[in-house]
């Protein structure tokens, strides 16, 4: 019972951390509804000394990204054609245009932008890799790793909403 009371008292961080992850209601309701049920399905592993809240919101975040990772193996097209213009796009596609599908084109050229101390990092980051695996494997302190993997984020957001405003 003891358990339950902890984590319905945090529902209302969990919520904002999803959101903060997902970028929609929505997503960020069954995100939350996901990880309050893998929690409970595995409350024999947590342990007492360990700050619950960051347990239970390190759970969400890697729901979160193998969630991101399943849709993108899902959307991974494999053309033989040399002709861009025989391309043929699912129809449940997120795009439906040229200029739509220029949004990854744009993410990728905005991080490939970034300076290799925040690239670096970051692109360990976005493949899964944890905090520390980056720290041991750049022989550099966890706190300037995080440090590198937040303003990298904060650049391209940056980068991302001057490339919008000028196209």
């Amino acid at each position: 019972m003891q358990f339950q009371k902890k984590i319905l008292s945090i529902q209302k961080n969990m919520y904002n951390f999803a959101l903060m992850l997902t970028a929609n209601r929505c997503d960020a309701e069954d995100l939350l509804q996901e990880t309050t049920l893998r929690v409970l399905d595995n409350q024999e592993k947590y342990v007492d000394n360990i700050n619950f809240k960051g347990w239970v919101l390190t759970i969400m975040r890697n729901i979160f990204i193998n969630n991101y990772r399943k849709v993108l193996r899902s959307q991974v097209i494999i053309d033989q054609t040399e002709d861009i213009s025989h391309l043929n796009l699912f129809p449940d596609s997120k795009f439906d245009s040229p200029e739509e599908s220029l949004t990854i084109k744009e993410i990728t050229f905005t991080i490939n932008r970034l300076n290799d101390e925040l690239k670096i990092p970051f692109s360990l980051f976005m493949a899964g890799y944890k905090y520390n695996e980056i720290s041991a494997k750049l022989e550099l302190p966890l706190g300037t790793i995080k440090s590198r993997i937040f303003f990298a984020r904060k650049e391209l957001q940056k980068n991302l909403k001057d490339m919008r405003y000028y196209n």
